[in-house]
């Protein structure tokens, strides 16, 4: 698998913006049509999707945000945060922020490459993301402040007929909107998350 996942990120063939659209939610615009509109100026930020072994199975990274008063308030994510110009690159802001949300040395991971940026809107940011693998199951340790829980589960979980449904989120106000998720350990992974993930889940299904 991670021969595979480094000659399809290294020859560029990524499913891309199709892959996006199966995850997700209603009313969504692309990406690449908000980055068309005048003016467009997000804030920069990058993700990791982290493989590590553990009984010959490779398994992926989550994390819970803590409750709070803003706009990611409890979803669940990948490891990343904002860029910081000591970073120089997108994919040392995703180490870097592994490191310290959960606890996993950027020397022990090896990025294979990245897949395609996505726009999250109601925070302005352009998130990078990238995949890397441990050659063995590291130790987590998670900052408290960035994170409540630490979610890990089997790639091949995500070829599960029943892992992608159907929910409609609300939101303060009394907003809502239907969007498909994966359905992890109970929990709703959906938004920008289930779209980069969606993509990663398109790059593994065509492996031989």
């Amino acid at each position: 698998m991670i021969n595979h996942i480094r000659q399809t990120l290294s020859n560029g063939s990524l499913p891309g913006e199709a892959a996006h659209l199966k995850m997700s939610p209603s009313l969504r615009v692309r990406t690449s049509e908000v980055a068309k509109q005048p003016g467009f100026n997000p804030k920069q930020s990058a993700v990791i999707i982290l493989l590590y072994p553990e009984n010959d199975i490779w398994y992926n990274v989550l994390i819970k945000r803590p409750e709070y008063k803003g706009t990611h308030s409890g979803q669940i994510a990948f490891p990343g945060g904002r860029f910081e110009e000591n970073d120089v690159t997108f994919d040392i802001t995703a180490l870097r922020e592994c490191e310290e949300e959960i606890g996993v040395s950027r020397e022990l991971i090896t990025v294979l490459g990245k897949l395609t940026e996505i726009y999250i809107p109601p925070s302005n940011f352009m998130v990078h993301p990238y995949i890397g693998y441990c050659e063995e199951k590291p130790v987590f340790v998670a900052d408290r402040k960035e994170v409540s829980d630490i979610i890990t589960y089997p790639v091949d979980w995500l070829s599960k007929p029943d892992i992608v449904q159907q929910t409609k989120i609300k939101f303060s106000g009394g907003f809502s909107l239907d969007t498909p998720f994966f359905d992890i350990h109970k929990e709703i992974v959906w938004g920008a998350t289930a779209i980069m993930l969606s993509e990663f889940r398109e790059i593994i299904h065509t492996i031989d």
